[in-house]
């Protein structure tokens, strides 16, 4: 079962979201919460798997907030809320630690894929959005880029495999392209997040672009 915390300002907001998540047989609402404070004290209390975090909510805003319930030892995972106006704020949720981003107005649909590509953690979420985000994100802070020392921890196939995971490809996909078994795959991007000392893919994507090691565009 996979455990959900909704925090958004919007009461009508956290109560869809929290109807539709409800009406699966393998998700739970734990809880819910109106701005980033309260958020964050539910979030250390009832420890979901997921919390879907706004960005902009009085008193705490869903980037402070990310950064204080992702800050440690908790396997939360953070799906951002967005209406796609999107700015630095968001760009900051991701290095704060976020697993991905999710359109307010999405389908149904989207949202409970969502909520278990997260909660499982070994996808990275819409990579046509988050892709396009670090890559404007990136242009727009750094001009010239030097591989990091850090990098060359990774085999030859550890880099390989980052490259297509900040290309955007899921395990699958990467699978296909090296003529590899899924869990071996699964295995190598493991090893590159333990190495590099990232959260997540999410994360893995930001030091690809970062590094240099793939070229925005």
């Amino acid at each position: 079962m996979i455990r959900v915390v909704v925090v958004d300002d919007q009461e009508m907001v956290r109560e869809g979201f929290s109807a539709l998540l409800n009406s699966q047989e393998d998700i739970e609402v734990v809880g819910a919460a109106g701005n980033g404070l309260q958020g964050v004290a539910l979030a250390r209390t009832v420890k979901p798997d997921v919390v879907l975090m706004d960005v902009r909510m009085p008193e705490m805003d869903g980037l402070t907030a990310t950064r204080l319930l992702l800050d440690g030892s908790s396997s939360t995972k953070v799906l951002v809320l967005t209406t796609f106006d999107l700015d630095d704020y968001v760009y900051e949720a991701l290095q704060a630690g976020a697993s991905g981003f999710l359109l307010k107005h999405a389908p149904a649909r989207e949202l409970l894929n969502a909520v278990r590509v997260v909660a499982a953690g070994d996808a990275l979420l819409a990579p046509s959005i988050t892709k396009r985000l670090i890559e404007d994100f990136v242009r727009s802070r750094r001009t010239e880029r030097v591989r990091p020392a850090r990098l060359d921890v990774l085999t030859d196939r550890e880099t390989e495999i980052l490259v297509l995971v900040a290309q955007g490809m899921s395990n699958a996909e990467i699978a296909a392209h090296l003529v590899l078994a899924e869990q071996t795959v699964k295995t190598h991007v493991s090893r590159v997040l333990t190495k590099l000392g990232l959260r997540d893919r999410a994360q893995a994507v930001i030091a690809a672009y970062e590094s240099g090691l793939v070229v925005p565009g």
